[in-house]
């Protein structure tokens, strides 16, 4: 029996979390092909993986970046639907196919995404948006979408979660990397990812290129995905924002430079920098203060 999806898992240290992953794939009831592209990781979290069959595992020589990392993976897949999945999450046996009965609901519809869901079941924000323009992005920076409510078409947030939870597969303008289902047929329309982002904003761009070419994306909200949000880049926090800010700044000049005056843009650029110098500030105070209260610690 062939394939019917290949899930495609880009590692970096993503430690015992990666096992997890693997093992709700292998738990499907589906053929599933598993490609793990890992990133040079020196964790040893490819040591956890079981001996399978279905896993096939390839290993980078350095750290190419998530885009680079799906494009390898998409190289080697062979089946009609391309699962992407962090290593980060896990679900219950039937997602995957609640996933695909969305995806394959209509002929136009290229892409599917789950309810990314915290540890206390809670949803986060991500796993359905709006695509975040530059004023919506003012709007969220400057928190005011809390005139929505009087306001709803002007300062709209596009985070989604906070609406409520739809009765059953919905449109939407973007989903999470952290987990996508697509059909090959579109992802071959389309094209591949563009390497150009290292990390972060790569989903939002391929969110907005097969819109472009009029496949629709899809979130099942019956598709429950437990993510550990974070737990692949706590110990390179400066590292991941450095990345999730130029990401940013090459969303907007790529899909949005024409449709701005150049001052706007060339000040959207400058508050998602000085955004990145608060991000430091921030992260060096936190460190600071947490080597203070061990010093204080191992004075008493």
């Amino acid at each position: 029996m062939s394939d019917t999806v290949s899930a495609i898992i880009v590692n970096y240290n993503a430690g015992t979390l990666l096992r997890g992953c693997v093992d709700s794939l292998l738990a499907c009831s589906l053929a599933v092909e598993i490609i793990v592209v890992d990133n040079a990781s020196s964790d040893g979290s490819l040591n956890h993986l079981p001996e399978s069959p279905q896993i096939r595992i390839i290993r980078n020589s350095g750290n190419v970046g998530f885009s680079a990392a799906c494009n390898i993976g998409i190289q080697a897949s062979s089946a009609p639907f391309l699962f992407f999945l962090n290593p980060d999450c896990f679900f219950q046996s039937g997602v995957v196919a609640t996933l695909l009965s969305g995806l394959q609901s209509g002929d136009r519809v290229g892409m599917v995404g789950g309810m990314l869901v915290n540890e206390d079941g809670t949803e986060q924000g991500g796993g359905r948006r709006a695509v975040p323009t530059p004023w919506r992005s003012l709007v969220r920076s400057f928190h005011l979408y809390r005139f929505a409510d009087r306001w709803p078409k002007l300062f709209y947030d596009f985070y989604l979660h906070k609406q409520p939870l739809p009765a059953g597969p919905i449109e939407v303008e973007a989903i999470s990397g952290a987990c996508m289902l697509v059909k090959r047929e579109a992802m071959t329309d389309v094209g591949l990812w563009d390497e150009r982002y290292f990390l972060h904003c790569e989903d939002l761009d391929w969110c907005m290129r097969f819109r472009q070419k009029d496949w629709k994306i899809l979130f099942v909200p019956d598709a429950r995905i437990s993510h550990t949000l974070g737990a692949c880049s706590e110990s390179r926090r400066l590292f991941v924002e450095w990345h999730k800010h130029k990401g940013m700044v090459r969303f907007y000049r790529k899909f949005f430079r024409y449709q701005y005056p150049g001052v706007l843009m060339w000040l959207v650029t400058l508050g998602v920098w000085l955004r990145f110098s608060l991000v430091v500030v921030s992260l060096t105070v936190r460190r600071l203060l947490a080597r203070l209260g061990f010093f204080v610690a191992w004075l008493r």
